[in-house]
């Protein structure tokens, strides 16, 4: 037997919810148990040997993860199965998950996009001005091809008086090289021309040759000689040959200043440049971008080189933020290099740094004063939907109070209701679906008081109900004497507690018995009552002929008694007529009862010197006289029903029975109960009898029973059967 203390302690574990009753965690408990069993076991090992055991260490490590794993989940599974126990954390989770969430994924959802637009903008913006300066240098050179195409086409030769007297003067490329090739010669013009009209000179080792697999004409972003250059390429047919002149600004720190004014910052940091041939991937190094030290002009290196710098070339510089929300923004992008030389593209790295407030100057740089008005129309839209998110949020804090404290209020009427008190009722403060469900509770705590007293009242009913069943058994003959010519036999099955059917066996001598098989009108205690007012009747008819009743009047002309067997009150050893006591009995009956209550009867007297039955037949199902034979006799004689007219007499019969004769007298509740194939009938009865005639008469009446019960089946039994059976000897 358990200690108290272990008793006690399971109390209190179990009502905090850790005692381990499932099985997964009666496992975990025996994982970690087995754990902490291997564990000491491995410290004694080497406190013993001072050797750690390799393979007890092993089990070890794995006992505890994985029994680690399994503890964590039922710690965290036991946190939520608590935590969720309340309405109101569930509530605040649903709220959570439906309002909060979402909010949050949009908000994210807007920054990341705010994010990528702003990123994708301002590498627009870079890209768009590369490109614009790209364009302008087409345009110049293009301009500049036509000057030189001109004393060409006159029959001058190219020379570089030619080149300077063509070249177009821009500022916005003061480190700008022009390349012209006529008829296999080649002229450089290094720079643009100056103040003076004189360039910085020509140098050989500038002189830029077209390209061999690049066809037409040409502006990029190029990769050549090592450099990374702005070039435009412009052919023109100059009699039959054609001219190439051949723009290139190197693309270095001031031309990026250039870009980066209104944006921010740009840089262009190594990266590795992909071959598109993958028979090139294998046979090169892959190059890097670095920047010389001379003139910040972005090169190109061998990776792994000495020369290459890793930070790559920063031009423009990011503002403050204006606001708290300007913040930073570096967004990558990347620019397509032509290899002059081979015709592939190559990529490099571009990154732009920053500010939506820039961006946002450069957008609506055109609208110009209307673009603070999208901006503060912007802010009050954005204070417009965190008000009404405020809003809702106390709009859900008070529905959610409304739920909670009605879920609170019916969950402390249960427990005044599981006290068995129910007279507690829930205070409705609303009017809605919850308050119609607090006063559906009050309403059944209010049906429960009722119903509770209608059940003690109803034991109470009970309890007399089983104490008239009592009464009633002992109304039945329990033990019957059977004469030396006759055996009999009587069995009553009430269809509710008590009956309202009635047989009696009064014995009126040595070889006589009076049998009586009677009916009362409906059925319960009142039919119960007036069979218990018969039974006594009977009896007290049968077996006291007093002189004092000779002067009862039977009539309401004052006829007597003595009028209908004059013998019967005067001679004491006259036999009692069956006739005479209906008629007594429906006059007692009709003074004493309601009009809507009567009773039918049979009542016989069995002679048994004679074997003869006198009998009387009071509005009863006709009993039958069996005989071995087969045949079939009614007795039918009497009169109507006893208790509904006054002034009736009955009429009396005798007959003659034989040894093996079987007198069957029933009630309604015997032929009458129904199912799908009809009623059980008197036909069947009779032929059940017949087939055991020769069982004894207790065990044909089970028969009979057993056939009924069988024949009504799941039912309810619809009325009281009363079954009688007697046999000549």
């Amino acid at each position: 037997m358990a200690s108290p203390f272990y008793q006690k302690l399971r109390r209190r574990l179990l009502a905090a919810g850790v005692l381990p009753l499932g099985g997964l965690a009666r496992f975990t408990l025996y994982l970690l148990g087995l754990d902490l069993f291997l564990f000491l076991a491995g410290r004694i090992t080497y406190w013993i040997r001072h050797t750690p055991s390799v393979s007890l260490d092993a089990w070890v490590s794995f006992l505890t993860s994985i029994g680690g794993t399994l503890l964590i989940w039922l710690v965290v599974r036991w946190i939520l199965r608590r935590a969720m126990w309340r309405l109101r954390n569930r509530l605040i989770v649903t709220y959570t998950v439906i309002g909060v969430i979402p909010v949050l994924l949009l908000i994210a959802m807007g920054l990341v996009m705010s994010y990528l637009f702003v990123g994708q903008f301002a590498t627009y913006v870079a890209t768009s001005d590369l490109k614009v300066e790209l364009s302008s240098l087409e345009t110049l050179n293009s301009h500049l091809a036509s000057e030189v195409a001109s004393p060409l086409r006159q029959g001058k030769n190219l020379s570089r008086s030619v080149l300077q007297n063509a070249n177009v003067r821009e500022e916005a490329f003061p480190d700008r090289i022009v390349t012209a090739w006529y008829r296999g010669k080649g002229e450089v013009l290094e720079a643009t021309v100056g103040e003076n009209g004189s360039g910085p000179g020509s140098s050989d080792s500038r002189l830029i040759a077209p390209p061999q697999k690049i066809k037409g004409d040409v502006s990029s972003l190029v990769v050549d000689q090592g450099k990374v250059w702005l070039r435009a390429l412009r052919t023109l047919p100059v009699g039959q040959e054609n001219l190439t002149v051949i723009s290139s600004v190197p693309l270095n720190k001031a031309l990026l200043e250039r870009l980066a004014a209104d944006i921010g910052s740009i840089s262009l940091v190594p990266f590795t440049i992909t071959e598109s041939s993958p028979q090139r991937r294998r046979e090169e190094v892959p190059n890097r971008l670095r920047i010389s030290e001379s003139n910040e002009e972005l090169q190109l290196g061998r990776a792994g080189g000495a020369e290459t710098d890793e930070e790559g070339i920063t031009a423009g510089t990011l503002p403050p933020p204006r606001y708290a929300l300007d913040r930073e923004v570096t967004f990558p992008s990347t620019l397509t290099l032509l290899d002059w030389q081979s015709g592939e593209s190559r990529n490099a790295l571009m990154l732009v740094r920053t500010r939506p407030s820039l961006l946002y100057q450069r957008l609506f740089v055109v609208i110009g004063q209307f673009a603070n008005a999208i901006l503060i129309a912007l802010g009050f839209i954005a204070i417009f939907f965190a008000v009404i998110e405020l809003v809702a949020l106390l709009i859900g804090i008070g529905l959610s109070r409304t739920v909670t404290r009605s879920i609170a209020a019916l969950y402390r009427a249960t427990q005044f209701v599981n006290r068995g008190d129910f007279s507690h009722r829930i205070q409705v403060q609303s009017d809605d679906q919850l308050a119609s469900l607090e006063k559906s509770f009050n309403g059944m705590t209010e049906s429960l008081q009722k119903l509770i007293a209608e059940q003690k009242e109803k034991q109470r009913l009970e309890n007399e109900l089983a104490i008239a069943q009592e009464v009633q058994a002992q109304l039945f003959p329990k033990q019957t004497s059977d004469l030396a010519t006759l055996e009999f036999y009587g069995v009553c099955r009430p269809a509710r507690t008590v009956s309202g059917d009635y047989y009696d066996f009064i014995p009126l001598g040595p070889d006589k018995v009076a049998l009586a098989v009677g009916d009362i009108s409906g059925k319960g205690i009142s039919a119960a009552l007036l069979m218990a007012t018969i039974h006594s009747a009977v009896r007290a008819y049968s077996l006291e002929r007093s002189p004092a009743l000779v002067a009862a009047n039977v009539g309401g002309g004052g006829t007597t008694l003595s009028a209908y067997a004059p013998s019967a009150f005067t001679d004491p050893d006259a036999e009692v007529s069956p006739a005479l006591l209906c008629t007594m009995l429906n006059r007692q009956l009709y003074q004493s009862t309601p009009t809507e209550k009567y009773a039918t009867m049979f009542l016989g007297i069995y002679d048994g010197h004679t074997r003869r039955l006198t009998y009387t037949n009071a509005g009863h199902l006709a009993p039958l006289i069996l005989s071995r034979d087969g045949r079939v006799r009614r007795l039918d004689t009497g009169g109507t029903v006893i208790g509904l007219l006054d002034g009736v007499s009955f009429e009396e019969a005798t007959t003659e029975l034989r040894p093996d004769d079987i007198l069957l007298a029933y009630s309604d509740g015997v032929t009458e109960p129904e199912n799908e194939f009809g009623e059980f009938g008197e036909q069947r009865l009779v032929q059940l009898v017949q087939e055991n005639h020769n069982l004894p008469i207790a065990r044909i009446s089970e028969l009979a029973l057993a056939s009924v019960s069988d024949w009504i089946g799941p039912h309810e039994q619809p009325d009281d059967v009363t079954l009688v059976l007697a046999r000549v000897r």
